[in-house]
């Protein structure tokens, strides 16, 4: 599978992530509401029956019970079609893909994953003629035009980044797509301007504009375009990063590991400098620009959900061997100068290719999920990692984890429990209300004002602690917001990389000169009865964050305030 075609599936995956719900009747003060069950769901409970029997099923339902089940969802069934074809069972999935042709022949999608089933299984005219439709219905559908081309001409490499990254297109070409980039974004985005006016948002278009000289390359097009898309302030609408894989040229990257900490830029691995950089030296300012300043510039470019911060931090303090050089037009050689030391330092040249860096201290999980319950059974904490979990494929695997989960910490009459949703960067909305229907201890509303969510038999009665960070994005968002809102319990960490108010269900974008491609959130997804600020994340009742020094030495700082909370 072809990385384009990868990061397509993905955007159906996140397209769903802030607004499927779990269908059942629900009784409520303003009467009966109808939520529909999901088909899907339905579908993959049915798992064992022949392909065919479970397209019959989907039929026959759909003829018997046309208001029971949502066969609305074009994007869930596509997913469980996708589920065979993941799994390498291509004829199964191209049987759903037909039958998802068949019950939304006007939409371009269908075609296209139809043509995908078709292009796996060696049938190439049938997956040209898929495509092909495919683009009749919606032409900006690049991904159908690129895979045409690519079963004509199997032997054409595609250009990548790394062949553009130094490629000067000319300047009416850049102009052309910064226009059409600023357009796209207005015209997909229906929270584009929540957070800018249209005149300030055309302003820095104008700006970028302005810079595109006879010489512009097409990376430094790439840094312009990123800060635009930036001023939306939406995590779902951003430019796909290069700053993990090899496209930047070795010698062109900075040749120091470094991480922001408290408005602070440590060195945490000299690499090939160690004779004269050491961890934890401060870098006060390379190549004469001061850090304070350079950070400054360097957030500009990362997008955020409103107007939070710790999510931008999150992103550079990652991939900072690749961030600094495109905030510095990448220079020659770096010059640096550290706290405490009068001389300038001329670093050697990057060496070795290295992979992003995350937080060092290890999480207890072998997936993204695990209860553990600390000794003397008082305290118990619970990872979340992802909310990851959607009803066409692995949801039963969620389900199953947290009512063991709860189960077992009933048994041992854990009183206090700590809810870790740190790194979560979002998922499906069935997680996150499964999680709270033993959190919340009473009927609660999630997306409707109307629909109620009932507690468990195994609901916690103890102390809640929830730890957080500025990774939490979307549907994290979303479940925090129902923890600070209805007070859960304590909050600890930082500000939270989302809240209430979700973008989601993203149209990939492609300009038509450069070939860059962006993605853009189309859809808005928000809590009821929240009246929290959209402009910050959620906020933690006790700010705390990993120093330095305990970044170095592998300690959690977060975790081990809450277990010393807790047992006060």
């Amino acid at each position: 599978m072809t990385r384009i075609i990868f990061i397509y599936l993905s955007i159906i995956i996140l397209s769903i992530a802030c607004n499927s719900t779990k269908g059942k009747q629900i009784s409520t003060e303003k009467g009966d509401e109808i939520v529909k069950l999901s088909i899907s769901e339905t579908l993959q409970n049915n798992k064992h029956l022949p392909i065919k029997d479970q397209v019959e099923l989907y039929r026959k339902l759909r003829k018997e019970s046309p208001n029971k089940y949502n066969f609305e969802n074009e994007d869930e069934l596509t997913m469980y079609g996708y589920s065979y074809l993941w799994d390498n069972k291509v004829m199964e999935a191209i049987e759903i893909f037909k039958l998802i042709v068949e019950q939304f022949p006007n939409s371009a999608n269908p075609y296209d994953s139809l043509g995908e089933g078709y292009m796996a299984n060696g049938e190439d005219e049938k997956a040209i003629a898929n495509y092909r439709r495919s683009l009749e219905l919606n032409p900006d559908n690049f991904n159908a035009e690129d895979q045409i081309e690519r079963i004509k001409f199997p032997d054409k490499k595609p250009e990548t980044f790394s062949d553009k990254f130094a490629k000067v297109y000319s300047v009416d070409a850049y102009k052309s797509d910064l226009d059409q980039l600023g357009k796209k974004l207005i015209e997909v985005n229906p929270s584009t301007l929540k957070f800018i006016s249209e005149k300030d948002f055309w302003k820095t278009v104008e700006a970028k504009k302005a810079l595109i000289t006879e010489r512009t390359t097409f990376s430094e097009f790439y840094w312009h375009c990123r800060e635009i898309i930036a001023n939306v302030n939406c995590t779902h609408t951003y430019l796909w990063d290069h700053f993990d894989e090899p496209d930047i040229p070795l010698a062109l990257r900075f040749p120091l590991e470094t991480r922001w900490v408290n408005n602070h830029l440590y060195v945490i691995d000299p690499l090939n400098n160690t004779e004269k950089v050491s961890k934890k030296d401060e870098v006060e300012s390379i190549n004469g620009i001061l850090i304070s300043n350079l950070m400054t510039d360097i957030l500009n470019h990362f997008s955020s959900q409103g107007h939070v911060e710790t999510s931008k931090i999150k992103d550079f303090n990652t991939t900072t061997t690749a961030i600094i050089p495109y905030a510095l037009n990448f220079p020659k050689t770096y010059k640096i100068k550290l706290k405490g030391k009068q001389e300038i330092i001329e670093l050697n040249p990057a060496l070795t290719f290295r992979k992003p860096i995350h937080d060092l201290f290890k999480n207890p999980c072998d997936d993204n999920l695990c209860l553990e319950v600390l000794e003397g059974n008082k305290n118990a904490v619970l990872t979340i990692s992802s909310f990851n979990y959607y009803s066409w494929n692995n949801l039963d695997h969620f389900i199953q984890f947290i009512d063991q989960s709860f189960k077992e910490i009933k048994e041992k009459n854990v009183e206090n429990l700590i809810v870790d949703v740190r790194y979560n960067g979002g998922g499906s909305a069935e997680s996150s209300i499964h999680l709270l229907k033993y959190l919340v201890g009473q009927p609660f509303t999630y997306f409707s004002e109307t629909t109620m969510y009932e507690e468990f038999e195994n609901g916690f009665k103890g102390k809640l602690f929830f730890l957080m960070d500025g990774n939490g994005k979307s549907t994290t968002g979303h479940f925090m917001a129902k923890a600070k809102v209805l007070n859960l319990g304590t909050i600890i960490g930082e500000e939270l990389g989302s809240n209430q108010f979700c973008t989601a269900g993203q149209t990939i974008c492609r300009l038509s000169n450069t070939k860059l491609i962006f993605y853009v959130a189309n859809t808005v997804s928000k809590l009821s009865h929240t009246i929290l600020p959209d402009e910050t994340g959620i906020l933690p009742d006790h700010y705390v964050s990993q120093s330095i020094d305990d970044y170095l030495k592998n300690i959690d700082s977060v975790k081990e305030f809450t277990i010393k909370l807790a047992n006060e």
